[in-house]
């Protein structure tokens, strides 16, 4: 039996799920911009996942959304008055900011914090360090709940270590897991811990042109500095630049990893060959990598289907199932390189299909959605048990989603004062649900 586990947390879409295009280099949130969304049918798309793979013995959790709009940020801003007359004033004054601060992007939990594992760390506990989001307004808003709510899931200082986010400055850029994988023979021995990186703000080298390069790799080496990560299980790599320009705002747009297998695309990296070998050596061999030549499948067609933004979860034979969005299917040439590589026996032995539609259009698909935890038996009976996902907790979400969700919501629904209130006791009846305490301002102040 192992005893050692990779657990999933998947991101609740929150109530105020829209499409406000607000990921300049994103190009399906830039391109839904201003079309109307579902959060009911969000939440669901999302829980509807969670509990396909709890329901085939993966460890899956719930990661809870954040209160939105960010009220207390609009009072540092000078809005003032109660709360009614704060989101009346900021509705009326600057609509694209009453947007920004009712993002509820903070599903995509990839992007929560980047997790090193107590068989990497130097005193043996889980590390998490909320990523800042700096590139981005409506994302850098996120690390503080981010913490608090982390803190509720892990709640225990002696097998968990949990380091606010790196500062507040483009130099130390980060954008947490999205850009961080690790690989390992046994979840719970000794990984490589794999960051990449979009540009070096000290050291030059070449850069996009066109996006942001959101993650630096001064901000992966601080990271590892925290975690207490041993440098002989460090790689760091650059994203190729062109594929930044191209739309692949995260590494996890245009590679995945898990265990010792790579999924990635001929143009993910700079000095390719030389990355998959030192991934290889660092991890004392058995490293598998799957290419997908740019030949069979262009950028363009990677990032509309979003084949790299895949989940890669072990099985039991030791090969890989691969969790990919429903719009693989829909993209021909990706679909008919996904049937070959499965006839080719390689490490990828099944391909599960998912409708995120109300994610994907605005710019997250199935990696997006959750935040990896490599956990030994011990650690994983210290977390939360209230936010596993199993048949009660499915039934009961989806009944609250029914109860506290809008079907429909577009930019100028933002400013109604019901949804702030529907949006407060919709998470004050969470955090009962799962367990968690008063972690929302709503409930702090």
């Amino acid at each position: 039996m192992s005893t050692s586990f990779e657990a999933n947390f998947d991101g609740l879409v929150g109530p105020t799920h829209h499409y406000g295009g607000h990921s300049f280099g994103n190009v399906a949130s830039t391109s839904n911009a201003n079309k109307a969304a579902n959060p009911r049918e969000a939440a669901k798309q999302g829980l509807a996942k969670m509990k396909a793979l709890a329901d085939m013995g993966y460890k899956q959790g719930v990661f809870v959304p954040q209160e939105r709009p960010a009220i207390g940020l609009l009072r540092e801003l000078g809005f003032a008055g109660d709360d009614a007359a704060v989101l009346a004033a900021v509705a009326k004054t600057s609509p694209g900011l009453l947007a920004n601060v009712s993002s509820a992007s903070s599903m995509w939990t990839a992007n929560a914090a980047t997790v090193s594992p107590s068989a990497d760390t130097g005193d043996g506990r889980v590390h998490f360090t909320a990523a800042n989001l700096q590139n981005k307004f409506h994302r850098a808003i996120e690390h503080g709940q981010t913490t608090r709510s982390l803190k509720a899931m892990f709640n225990n200082e002696a097998v968990f270590a949990h380091h606010d986010a790196l500062p507040m400055q483009a130099v130390f850029g980060d954008e947490g897991a999205a850009n961080h994988t690790r690989f390992c023979h046994d979840y719970g021995k000794a990984g490589v811990e794999f960051f990449v990186y979009g540009r070096q703000h000290w050291g030059g080298g070449v850069e996009p042109q066109k996006f942001p390069a959101r993650q630096t790799r001064e901000a992966g080496e601080a990271i590892a500095r925290l975690h207490g990560l041993s440098a002989d299980k460090l790689v760091f790599a650059q994203q190729n630049p062109a594929v930044i320009d191209a739309g692949v705002f995260h590494n996890d747009v245009i590679s995945v990893g898990n265990q010792n297998v790579l999924f990635s695309h001929e143009a993910a990296f700079l000095r390719q060959a030389a990355v998959y070998a030192e991934l290889d050596a660092k991890l004392g061999g058995g490293l598998q990598v799957v290419e997908v030549p740019l030949a069979q499948v262009g950028i363009a067609d990677a990032v509309k289907s979003y084949l790299f933004n895949s989940q890669l979860l072990a099985r039991a034979d030791g090969r890989q199932n691969l969790v990919v969005p429903d719009e693989c299917r829909a993209t021909p040439a990706v679909w008919e390189y996904l049937q070959g590589m499965l006839a080719s026996n390689g490490p990828i032995a099944e391909l599960m299909v998912f409708d995120l539609k109300q994610s994907m259009q605005n710019g997250g698909g199935p990696a997006c959605l959750r935040l990896r935890v490599a956990l030994q038996e011990q650690e994983l009976a210290v977390v939360n048990p209230h936010i596993w996902m199993n048949d009660s907790l499915f039934t009961r979400l989806n009944s609250w989603v029914d109860q506290h969700y809008r079907d429909r919501l577009t930019e100028a629904d933002l400013a109604d004062p019901h949804l702030m209130t529907e949006v407060r006791t919709a998470l004050d009846e969470l955090t009962q649900i799962l367990h968690l305490g008063s972690i929302y301002p709503c409930q702090l102040t």
